[in-house]
């Protein structure tokens, strides 16, 4: 009997088309039940090893994606949320966590697929109560990959008897190392194409349940996969910080490390498999394999957590390497964010918290550029921290911009009026650090325009002006605290310190104006002078605004 091919082709793209995007529904449908909880879960995350492993476990099981923890975790320690030590604990555990998928593609529901898609379309659909909504769409997604993966099965089932097919096979049968390497690279690329390990792991076993492939080349095609799905962080950690390139590198390294131990002792292994999980995998029964599937779900999960166990241990040594792998850069400042990923793509909660982290770096540069300045305008001779803080003031134009743009596409899908609240609260936040770092460098200029026309400050007025300064400094110091803890906002606390900087403004108005009259300041001095103080005044304001949606972000939480 002659194959078609053709109606191969389209029977396989039709079922991996419908199993994609199940597991993209089913992965939405939970980040959008478990999102928040996400958020608190990696807030209170410790340096603890074993503590991240199950933290980055726990949290796979719940989106089913290891990618998008994985991304996640590059996106954070991108962001400064979390250490490279706590991201790489939690990239092991999400391949632990990743292996529950290939024991729900074995469940022995596929044939109930289409019953589900019906089942959970209507709550899905039709509820308006967002929770019962949220589980209509797990059902519904679960029925999609259900049925995508018969509809894969079904299309290869004519392939187990296709000689020119089996011709081919037999140069992945992974009973030799060259042959196990071939079948291992064939997994690794085809996972790398697709994008995705979750939906390679329903190939794999829709080609092995059909009859088509062995057991000991679904072993070695699952161990492909394992090195392919790394390509994911590699490419989300293109142009971020170096921590965020050596967690990517950190994922790779690991499962590529894990994978050729594996590799040594490849045979034993599949032999253990075949005696803990019982029934024969290569048995065929009505045209089938029942009992394959089981046998590469838990190969799958053998092979992670034991590749975790053995490696967790030595995750400072991993850490270390990756750190040799990528060094760090000569120059620590950034011209701009980069923001991971598409916003639409994750939960709001998860985006919203790597915009956060992004308005935190933008707060810690523009704190050095107000050190800096302040060095420089006491001593204009300095010109190059000038420079800098010309620089800086450039850069945090940039990160303005990226963080309203992305919080801006964030709204674009539903959320919470908390969520809403607080990505108001952060876009406000960016706005206002960007004047604050706007007016830090009209301040120096300013002063070089003093210096550049010989009119120098009396020591007075240095002393007052520093003074000033660092009443500023001290203020932006409390602002900060407590936009990186806003449960530690304290209004009246915050209200004194700003009437005590109106007061300073004030008496040194006051004082330039005595000066001006005692013609110890030419004209130009004086005005240049007096525009010095406004825009230190300006600065107050503008820390103020952060601290009042601060103040309303915690608000918003507690209503």
């Amino acid at each position: 009997m002659e194959i078609n091919w053709l109606d191969i082709l389209l029977k396989f793209l039709g079922g991996l088309g419908l199993f994609f995007f199940g597991m993209k529904q089913l992965s939405d449908s939970l980040q959008s039940m478990s999102g928040d909880l996400i958020k608190k879960i990696l807030s209170s995350l410790t340096a603890n090893r074993v503590l991240g492993v199950m933290v980055g476990c726990g949290l796979t099981m719940l989106v089913q994606s290891s990618s998008v923890i994985t991304v996640m975790a590059v996106g954070f320690v991108n962001a400064g949320l979390m250490t490279l030590t706590q991201a790489i604990s939690i990239i092991f555990g999400s391949n632990i966590g990743t292996t529950v998928t290939g024991w729900i593609i074995t469940l022995k529901v596929s044939k109930w697929g289409i019953q589900m898609i019906g089942i959970g379309a209507i709550p899905a659909l039709f509820v308006k109560n967002k929770k019962v909504r949220a589980i209509g769409g797990t059902i519904f997604s679960l029925g999609l990959i259900f049925y995508g993966l018969q509809l894969m099965s079904g299309a290869f089932k004519p392939l187990r008897t296709d000689p020119t097919f089996q011709s081919y096979l037999t140069y992945f049968t992974a009973d030799t190392l060259p042959s196990l390497l071939a079948t291992v690279l064939v997994g690794c690329i085809l996972t790398m194409i697709i994008q995705s390990s979750s939906a390679m792991l329903g190939i794999t076993i829709a080609l092995a349940t059909a009859g088509t492939i062995e057991f000991q080349t679904a072993a070695a095609l699952v161990m492909g996969e394992n090195i392919g799905t790394t390509i994911t962080a590699l490419l989300a950690s293109i142009g971020t910080t170096t921590n965020a390139k050596r967690t990517a590198y950190a994922h790779m390294t690991f499962n590529c490390t894990a994978v050729l131990l594996l590799a040594c002792v490849f045979w034993p292994y599949v032999e253990f498999i075949d005696w803990l999980v019982p029934g024969d995998p290569n048995a065929l029964v009505d045209g089938a394999k029942p009992n394959i599937g089981k046998h590469i779900a838990m190969s799958h999960t053998i092979f992670n957590v034991t590749a975790t166990i053995v490696f967790t241990p030595f995750l400072g040594v991993i850490a270390s390497i990756v750190t040799w792998m990528a060094p760090d850069q000569p120059v620590d400042e950034v011209e701009k964010l980069e923001m991971l990923g598409e916003p639409r793509t994750v939960a709001p909660a998860i985006a919203i918290e790597q915009a956060y982290g992004a308005t935190l770096k933008m707060a810690t540069l523009v704190e050095k550029q107000l050190k800096i300045n302040h060095e420089y305008v006491l001593d204009p001779s300095l010109y190059e921290l000038h420079d800098k803080v010309e620089k800086y003031e450039g850069i945090t134009d940039n990160m303005q911009r990226e963080i309203q743009e992305y919080l801006c596409a964030v709204m674009e899908v539903p959320m919470t009026n908390e969520q809403t609240h607080r990505i108001n609260a952060l876009i406000s936040i960016a706005d206002d650090l960007e004047s604050i770092s706007d007016y830090i460098a009209l301040l120096g200029r300013f002063r070089g325009r003093l210096a550049e026309n010989k009119h120098d400050l009396t020591e007075s007025t240095k002393e007052e002006l520093g003074a000033y300064l660092k009443m500023i400094e001290e203020t932006f110091g409390i602002m900060f605290s407590e936009l990186k803890d806003p449960k530690t906002v304290n209004m009246s606390r915050f209200d004194k310190m700003i009437d005590r900087l109106k007061e300073m403004n004030q008496e040194t108005r006051e004082k330039h104006l005595e000066r001006i009259k005692e013609k110890e300041y030419k004209p130009l001095s004086g005005l240049t002078y007096a525009d010095m103080v406004n825009a230190l005044r300006k600065i107050m304001g503008h820390m103020a605004g952060v601290n009042k949606a601060v103040d309303g972000m915690n608000k918003a939480k507690s209503s």
